[in-house]
């Protein structure tokens, strides 16, 4: 595999302090000090957030807070695009527990204080959803790689399997009779992706707490593929040597893959996926459409762990 090149830092482009990450919100938070989300109120910020030096960014500006935290596809809260940060008021990030077990040499529950303890990274990637819109989000959080290596893989283990809380007292779209999908929510990667450095565990956005909305308090962020795949709420990972199953593909298989790689040649059964509307950049329908780049734009980075692979067929 080459090495990792991460996305080209232009200091001259990054967006000000003032409308971009603010240092001070960070530093105060390392103190045990209260961070106010963007819509669902403040949340006691763990102890002890820190920064690795330096930002992983790109030369594009990052999609308006009041979008990226109000225009949501967080089922458990409901299937409207707005019933996310409307309804997740009542949602308890904290406190919180991570169990990561399977086949590692060291299974361990990890309270949310030690995973925000690990080195924080200020990371600004695209994202894209299957529903052909995109946002630039600046997201804080750590390498998957770096949990994974606290617990040591064991040989057989080929496959990270990732699930979501289930709270129906707290999540409204998991309550009443009639339910869009099977809880708990479901995902999976193979170890090779979980493990690559663009994929990561954010715990933040925009120099803020991660609001609930967002998958509060811990989710994963894999940029070259369609939003589905970024799990929220995550309480349990899981090392296995098969397939993990993963609720959209358990729902409708020949709408949703496994792999889920963003991929402008191979539509959606029921809409293109060639080109993509920027969230915040104008109407769904105007000239603000743009062109949907192969593995959302990191094919220098990613498109390697799939030599060989046919991307139509493992969609």
């Amino acid at each position: 595999m080459p090495a990792y090149r991460p996305p080209r830092i232009n200091a001259t482009e990054i967006t000000p302090e003032a409308v971009f990450f603010n240092r001070r919100i960070f530093l105060a938070a390392a103190a045990g000090s209260l961070v106010a989300t963007s819509s669902a109120g403040a949340l006691a910020a763990p102890a002890a957030l820190t920064y690795k030096a330096g930002a992983v960014t790109l030369d594009e500006t990052p999609t308006p807070e009041k979008d990226a935290t109000n225009y949501n596809n967080f089922y458990e809260f409901g299937t409207g695009k707005g019933d996310p940060a409307a309804y997740s008021g009542d949602f308890k990030p904290h406190p919180w527990t991570v169990k990561v077990d399977g086949l590692v040499a060291r299974p361990k529950d990890f309270a949310i204080e030690d995973l925000v303890a690990l080195p924080q990274e200020e990371r600004v990637y695209r994202m894209r959803c299957v529903e052909a819109w995109s946002m630039v989000i600046p997201w804080v959080g750590f390498p998957l790689s770096a949990l994974l290596d606290q617990v040591e893989p064991l040989g057989s283990a080929k496959y990270v399997a990732f699930e979501t809380i289930v709270r129906p007292a707290e999540m409204p779209g998991q309550s009443g009779i009639f339910q869009p999908l099977p809880w708990p929510y479901v995902e999976g990667l193979r170890l090779d992706e979980a493990r690559h450095p663009l994929t990561i565990l954010a715990t933040g956005v925009y120099g803020k707490t991660l609001p609930n909305q967002n998958g509060a308090p811990i989710r994963l962020v894999v940029p070259w593929k369609y939003g589905f795949k970024g799990i929220k709420s995550i309480v349990r990972i899981s090392l296995t040597e098969t397939q993990p199953p993963t609720t959209w593909n358990l729902s409708a298989a020949h709408e949703y893959g496994f792999f889920a790689n963003v991929n402008p040649a191979v539509d959606h059964p029921r809409w293109s996926q060639a080109t993509e509307n920027r969230i915040g950049e104008g109407g769904f329908f105007g000239a603000n459409r743009r062109d949907t780049l192969p593995f959302n734009g990191y094919a220098d980075e990613v498109a390697s762990l799939y030599a060989g692979m046919d991307l139509a067929k493992n969609f």
